[in-house]
């Protein structure tokens, strides 16, 4: 049976996270349900990685089985036909059944884009994260770098995470500045559920002066997530991208690149 990736973007806010849920409200419920009518038959969808409500996706890679052969365009277009304005597909690619969207995966790439101004900007509501104070960004940098690479990461975990280990190896967290914007770039084997949230708390609580950057080897040595700082706010978190061997032969856009094409800012 044939199988087909395709490269999802979407904006989370109207959404309650991408797994099914009986009430539909879910990127999953209408994705299915545009490729039902598609296909005319029931369609499921595996995916490289779960978003919560109101996070984002710039390239969420999903696979589908199918019986129906069709262009790859009119993949795209004919489900973009289908779906709501806030979710659209950006690529479809066929591979053999060797590919899982989920288990092929080698990392995962998420963005978070905090905008530090002393007034939130009405426009920028529920794309980007808002914080009233100034920022050091020295200090985050600093902070950062003692949470990159393999760790326990409980204390920036929650409650209600699933995974049967809470050990992940954090490849990449970079913060640059552009303006009164920050771009924090995670990129990881897999994420703990509200990992990145998370992580964001601790690293703007840094920012604001209200912990030292060596606090987080204490926070990772001490695996409590009591003691961490809170959760931060879901708005400006994007699935930027997941990656696969080369040789499955998917698209691959620069993370910088799609999140100023989607968002229509110079980062």
């Amino acid at each position: 049976m044939p199988r087909i990736a395709l490269g999802l973007a979407y904006d989370g806010a109207p959404w309650h996270g991408w797994q099914t849920q009986p009430g539909g409200r879910t990127v999953q419920d209408q994705l299915e349900s545009a490729l039902s009518s598609f296909l005319a038959a029931p369609a499921a969808t595996i995916c490289a990685g779960r978003t919560d409500t109101g996070v984002h996706a710039l390239e969420q890679v999903v696979h589908v089985d199918t019986t129906v052969e069709r262009r790859m365009e009119s993949w795209v277009r004919g489900l973009n036909a289908l779906l709501p304005p806030s979710i659209g597909v950006q690529w479809a690619h066929a591979v053999d059944d060797s590919f899982h969207a989920r288990f092929s995966a080698v990392s995962r790439t998420y963005v978070y884009l905090l905008r530090s101004h002393r007034v939130a900007s009405p426009i920028l509501r529920g794309k980007a994260g808002w914080i009233h104070r100034p920022l050091a960004l020295r200090s985050m940098r600093q902070a950062a770098a003692r949470l990159v690479g393999e760790h326990d990461f409980s204390a920036f975990r929650s409650s209600e995470c699933q995974a049967a280990s809470p050990v992940r190896r954090l490849e990449r967290l970079d913060i640059r500045q552009a303006g009164d914007f920050f771009i924090f770039t995670f990129k990881a084997n897999a994420f703990l559920h509200h990992m990145v949230r998370n992580l964001m708390g601790a690293l703007v609580e840094v920012g604001k002066g209200g912990c030292e950057p060596e606090a987080m080897s204490g926070l990772l040595a001490q695996r409590d997530r009591r003691l961490a700082p809170p959760t931060f706010q879901a708005a400006g978190l994007y699935l930027a991208r997941a990656e696969y061997p080369a040789g499955f032969g998917l698209p691959s856009i620069p993370v910088e690149q799609s999140l100023e094409s989607h968002l229509g800012l110079r980062l």
